[in-house]
């Protein structure tokens, strides 16, 4: 076995193997090896496990912060691998098949005529005995595929050791593979014993309890599961249609008065039957169609009786269609109801906190004007959010994880923004966990003037206007930044203006204590986002701070807007002329 050298290894993962080994020295071999994957094999890698994540039907797959490179033995796969994936979804297109066609071929198409003609023809004459072949042939397949495929162990380590993939296995599925991949109508083959093939091609169906265990991670998709939940009622009345089927044509030859419901159904549709001749009586789409429509007006209770059971084993097996009618009423449709109620849940949320919000301004005696302004602010927000606290799901999170997620969600303003060019990834993920998104709708005012300008507010959407006495000065728009500039002044400083939402905006802020704090902790980008940033339009007062000729403040020069538009609306006052 080859192994990479160690100036090939970086000096976390040898970290990580020698706490491996330390750890299982006294215990048995490990049963994974790990190896230092490649940068260019994990941005490869990348895009196929988070699409195998995905088409994945198994249920022991490892999220994507645990995949690593195991190293494997020759013509052994990986559970995660896209082959793996979609390996396991032809199985389970091959399972739904042989869940439909086995019980149907068993109770209508192995009859005497059927049997003639396969004595005549031969094996080959039947186009659905070709793709049971066929099925056989991928369920032994599928065999061998998973005596060589990895499994991930209690301690979530993937388990690559050829004997322990074959002991787990053993112990699983291999059982319900085995007897579902005999090819039964093979090693049966001209001994004339057609009942007998049906019903043992029947035990295919035990692979379904292997596919049900794997669609359980669909679970959370209330859309999924409705559709799951009425395939599953569709299949039930499918197979106990055959079964209906199977009761009347094995019971019909030994009748000595023509009873059944296979006789009814001849004499309704004018096909009756003739013991001398096996062709007469119904074709067999009348039959399942027939049978179908009786198994599906039982279980959902609104039969007509125009297809009744009269003999005792047809009253019997019907009391049984009655019985699990009851139970999937309970278990499949009671559980619709809350399905549809889960994907209309969001609706039933915004309904409940607008009405908290109207209670509360009726309690309250809001005027008209702040009540408008209140139910636009929360109609905006919810449009937004989705009624999603961004702060409460964030706490429930580790802090290097809710860095990511901030990182994510403010990753527009840190790639266009000028001022954050150059700053590390550790450094951007610390003001990534500072900043906080405000919406605002149109007329509200995000700072009224002789305000403390103790934030920093980058514009991400809409446009804002700057009011003084009313009259304005400025108009912003997306990209720009309005607020102080921080590193020129020791103490924040007071607003000489009116900050109000044209439109409905999105903006990023960062509290002055805040962004100092993280500055303070990467020295060397600090110059760099000070001489970068550029502020659209400073909000500080002038005036509002005494200060002394020779003090920083006072040498500090007013920042002309960079992308203002001035406006042109000027008004007298007192004899002077204000902009």
């Amino acid at each position: 076995m080859r192994y990479r050298t160690i100036s090939q290894i970086p000096q976390f993962t040898l970290n990580f193997v020698e706490f491996n080994l330390e750890k299982h020295r006294s215990a048995s071999t490990t049963e994974i090896e790990i190896v230092a994957p490649s940068n260019a094999f994990e941005r490869t890698q990348n895009v196929t496990e988070k699409v195998t994540q995905v088409l994945s039907l198994g249920a022991d797959v490892l999220p994507e912060y645990k995949l690593q490179a195991p190293r494997i033995h020759r013509w052994t796969i990986l559970h995660y691998s896209p082959f793996k994936a979609v390996w396991d979804w032809l199985i389970l297109l091959l399972v739904i098949y042989t869940a439909v066609f086995t019980p149907y071929s068993a109770a209508f198409l192995l009859n005497d005529q059927e049997e003639e003609r396969t004595w005549e023809c031969g094996y080959s004459c039947n186009p659905l005995d070709i793709v049971d072949l066929i099925v056989d042939i991928m369920f032994i397949v599928d065999i061998v595929i998973n005596f060589r495929t990895t499994y991930v162990n209690a301690n979530d380590e993937v388990v690559s050791h050829p004997a322990k993939i074959a002991i787990h296995y053993f112990k699983g599925w291999f059982l319900i593979d085995m007897v579902a991949a005999i090819p039964f109508d093979l090693l049966i083959y001209r001994t004339g014993s057609d009942e007998l093939i049906g019903l043992l091609k029947t035990a295919r169906l035990l692979r379904l309890v292997r596919v049900a265990r794997k669609l359980d991670r669909y679970s959370e998709y209330g859309a999924a599961v409705l559709f799951l939940l009425m395939c599953t009622f569709a299949l039930i009345a499918h197979w106990l249609a055959c079964i209906w089927y199977a009761i009347g044509n094995v019971e019909r030859p030994y009748m000595e008065h023509k009873i059944g419901w296979l006789d009814n159904l001849a004499n309704q549709i004018g096909k009756s039957y003739n013991d001398t001749d096996m062709a007469s009586g119904p074709s067999i789409k009348d039959k399942y169609v027939t049978a179908l429509y009786f198994t599906f007006s039982s279980l959902t209770s609104v039969g007509f009786g125009n297809v009744s059971p009269n003999t005792n084993s047809e009253k019997i097996f019907s009391i049984c269609v009655m019985l699990i009618g009851s139970l999937m009423y309970a278990s499949i449709f009671g559980n619709v109801s809350a399905i549809i109620q889960r994907l209309y849940s969001g609706t039933a949320r915004y309904h409940t906190q607008m009405l908290r919000v109207k209670e509360f301004i009726r309690f309250h005696q809001i005027p008209n004007p702040l009540r408008q302004r209140l139910e636009e602010y929360f109609q905006h927000a919810w449009s937004y959010t989705n009624g999603i606290d961004m702060n409460a799901v964030l706490k429930g999170f580790p802090e290097c994880l809710q860095a990511d997620i901030c990182l994510h969600l403010n990753r527009t303003l840190l790639q266009n923004c000028k001022a954050f060019r150059g700053a590390t990834k550790g450094c951007l993920r610390a003001l990534a966990m500072k900043f906080k998104t405000t919406h605002a709708p149109p007329g509200d005012t995000l700072v009224h003037y002789g305000d403390v300008l103790t934030t920093l507010y980058f514009i991400s959407r809409g446009s804002i206007e700057i009011l003084r006495d009313d009259i304005v000065v400025a108009i912003l728009g997306k990209n720009d930044i309005f607020g102080e500039p921080i590193s020129l002044y020791a103490r924040p400083g007071k607003s000489n203006a009116d900050v109000r939402a044209l439109t409905y905006c999105d903006l990023h802020k960062i509290q002055r204590e805040d962004l100092l704090e993280v500055l303070d902790m990467y020295p060397t980008f600090s110059d760099c986002f000070w001489s970068n940033l550029e502020i659209t339009f400073n909000l500080r007062d002038a005036d509002s701070i005494p200060r002394s000729p020779g003090s920083a403040e006072y040498n500090c020069s007013y920042n002309k807007p960079r992308r203002c538009k001035q406006s042109g609306r000027r008004r007298k006052k007192h004899g002077k002329t204000i902009l």
